[in-house]
Formats: C-alpha cells, sequence, structure tokens
C-alpha cells in the first residue's frame, strides 16, 4: 500500500519547521477535511499523513499554516504577512506509490515538489 508524507524545512533560518500545523483535505468533488498534524523538530509529522486502507487515488490538498508559524519564529515580519496559508493541491494516481510533498518555506516564498 502506498503513503502520503511531508518534511517542511524553514530556508529563511536553515532548519526544520518545527511546529507547523498541516491540514490533509479531500479536494475532489466533495472537498472535506481528513485530518490535521503538527511537525515535530524534524519539521516531519509522526508518521505517514495518509496510508493503508485510506490511501487511495484521488485530488488531495496539503493546507500548511505558515503564517502561524512564521509568527513563532521572532523574525521581522511585516504586517499583513506575504504568506499565510499555503495550499497545495496534488493528485495521487499511484495507490502503491510513495508521495512525498515537501515544503522549503521562506517568509516571502515557498517551493514544492514530488520527493522521495
Amino acid at each position: 500500500m502506498g503513503r502520503l508524507t511531508t518534511h517542511v524545512l524553514d530556508t529563511a533560518l536553515g532548519r526544520p519547521a518545527e511546529g507547523l500545523k498541516i491540514e490533509l483535505w479531500s479536494a475532489g468533488e466533495t472537498i472535506r477535511h481528513i485530518s490535521s498534524h503538527v511537525t515535530n523538530d524534524d519539521g516531519r509529522v509522526d508518521g505517514p499523513i495518509l496510508q493503508d486502507d485510506a490511501f487511495e487515488p484521488g485530488v488531495y490538498e496539503l493546507r500548511f499554516h505558515a503564517g502561524d508559524y512564521l509568527r513563532q519564529t521572532a523574525q521581522a515580519l511585516p504586517d499583513p504577512l506575504f504568506l499565510d496559508l499555503i495550499p497545495i493541491r496534488f493528485g495521487i494516481a499511484d495507490r502503491d506509490g510513495h508521495y512525498h510533498v515537501p515544503l522549503l518555506l521562506s517568509p516571502f516564498g515557498y517551493s514544492t515538489y514530488r520527493g522521495s
């Protein structure tokens, strides 16, 4: 069976983004909340976000609560923040695949890709 994982790195501070809230949503015909997670001291959640029988092909969205995290880092930030909630919508096609969706984050930009 496949699984979904993530990893968040704070590129402005050069360290993992600890304490960042992440939500997983189904984004098909009906949008629904699936689960919520918080990153650990390595910028990861403790275990896969989606796995086993719950891991189904479809369209999903990870919502990274970057604004809440950034406000806690003691960086000089504008008000309002340039980035607050970062949604990343992606598709899962392979039921047996490992889908890793990392986020590289700074107060003024981010990037993502399908990792391994």
